[in-house]
């Protein structure tokens, strides 16, 4: 069952005179409970690609169903309120506040939904727990490392289990042992709730930890290869090969 549709979508930017196209007419389906990931070179436009997905900005034209409903047909006030209830976000910079504790950054979407306080004590139990940050929920956030930062960040993302989480470079800021960790915790998440998890990354080590990946080149989708029973170390060689013939930076395996 499809829980993201997108339709011939289109996202130029400038005016009349000086017209910049990113999405050229790009559609794409993801499952529910599937971990994608969307990697492409610099200026392929993967990173508009998700936030016009994410409604963090608006298509120039064609459609994008999240659930069942078209939210390019949403108004502002609308959209919020799905926003709200049905969309979870991880961002590479973290955008926790930091005038709230661990704990009350995490909870921040259910006291926006007003969730009664034992339902929301338990909700965030079970997902601290998932994410190893328990002992850290009074800490401020100066007062915790990038990798915490980002488990805090992927907590809040996931309590409100909302019909799909993105996800935009979540390891960028992270150091190799903290990005492994996270990619861990995000995979177990994804089997353990069958959250639906949509990831943009320019690391083919990351981009492994997904069940699927989508090329973007030019504004359109380039290739896709899913990895089915493959083993996550054969998958990121499928993954480099594809990425050498898009034209993408090279790593070393």
């Amino acid at each position: 069952m499809a829980i993201l549709e997108a339709v011939s979508l289109h996202k130029t930017y400038g005016n009349k005179f000086n017209k910049q196209p990113v999405l050229k007419g790009l559609s794409l389906s993801v499952q529910k409970g599937e971990f994608v990931s969307i990697m492409g070179a610099s200026g392929s436009g993967k990173t508009t690609l998700l936030n016009v997905l994410s409604s963090i900005d608006k298509a120039s034209s064609g459609d994008i169903i999240i659930n069942g409903e078209n939210i390019t047909a949403m108004k502002e006030k609308q959209l919020a309120q799905f926003r709200k209830k049905h969309l979870g976000f991880i961002f590479q910079d973290y955008n926790l506040l930091d005038t709230l504790t661990v704990k009350e950054n995490i909870l921040l979407p259910l006291s926006i939904a007003s969730i009664p306080k034992d339902e929301a004590e338990k909700k965030f139990a079970a997902v601290a727990g998932e994410l190893n940050i328990g002992d850290i929920q009074h800490k401020y956030p100066n007062e915790i490392s990038g990798g915490q930062k980002q488990r805090t960040s992927a907590a809040r993302a996931f309590i409100h289990e909302p019909s799909i989480i993105f996800a935009d470079e979540p390891t960028g800021a992270l150091d190799s042992k903290s990005a492994s960790d996270l990619l861990n915790k995000l995979s177990s998440l994804n089997q353990n709730r069958k959250s639906t998890i949509v990831m943009v990354t320019h690391d083919p080590v990351a981009a492994s930890y997904c069940g699927r990946v989508i090329f973007i080149k030019d504004g359109q989708i380039y290739s896709q290869i899913q990895k089915g029973q493959e083993s996550r170390q054969s998958f990121f060689k499928d993954i480099m090969k594809a990425q050498g013939v898009l034209g993408g930076v090279q790593h070393d395996a």
